[in-house]
């Protein structure tokens, strides 16, 4: 695909903090589908499509996680993580470098890793119908929440 008029490179990189430019922030605000990529062991990467929220202020994206899935492992052992977002056309796209922090695996249904992940699924979806359920369901799953610290963005968006 050719530079166009209508869609611009841009890349970022932190200079004593972190720079993402304005039409990277709307992207990734706008979407809340990507693909996480994790290192594995041997270097390689390891792809898992997920669903995330982005928050601007903070420039982070959190993604719903169980704690035994190779994404977790990964990102345990070796923090540096990308979310790769492509538009519906699939011709955009950003995508955002940094650091993940694992919150707490659920525990009991109504701690603190349980209700970052009622927000998170709020933050989502909106109002859940059965939300003792949901909780329940998370301490079984043994899930958490993986903080995408963003540092650095690349890709193609629209002007």
């Amino acid at each position: 695909m050719s530079n166009s008029d209508s869609t611009r490179r841009e890349q970022a990189q932190p200079q004593g903090g972190t720079q993402i430019p304005s039409q990277h922030h709307d992207f990734l605000a706008h979407h809340s589908k990507g693909v996480l990529v994790t290192l594995k062991r041997d270097g390689r990467p390891q792809l898992s499509n997920v669903l995330y929220d982005y928050d601007r202020d903070t420039s982070t994206a959190r993604v719903s996680v169980t704690a035994d899935r190779a994404k977790t492992r990964n990102a345990e052992r070796d923090p540096r993580v990308s979310l790769h977002v492509s538009s519906d056309d699939f011709w955009a796209y950003v995508v955002a470098d940094g650091e993940a922090v694992l919150g707490e695996t659920v525990r009991d249904p109504h701690d603190a890793a349980a209700d970052e992940l009622v927000d998170l699924y709020r933050a989502l979806a909106g109002e859940h119908d059965a939300w003792e359920k949901y909780r329940q369901v998370q301490v079984a799953e043994r899930r958490l929440v993986l903080t995408l610290k963003i540092s650095h963005t690349y890709g193609m968006v629209p002007r």
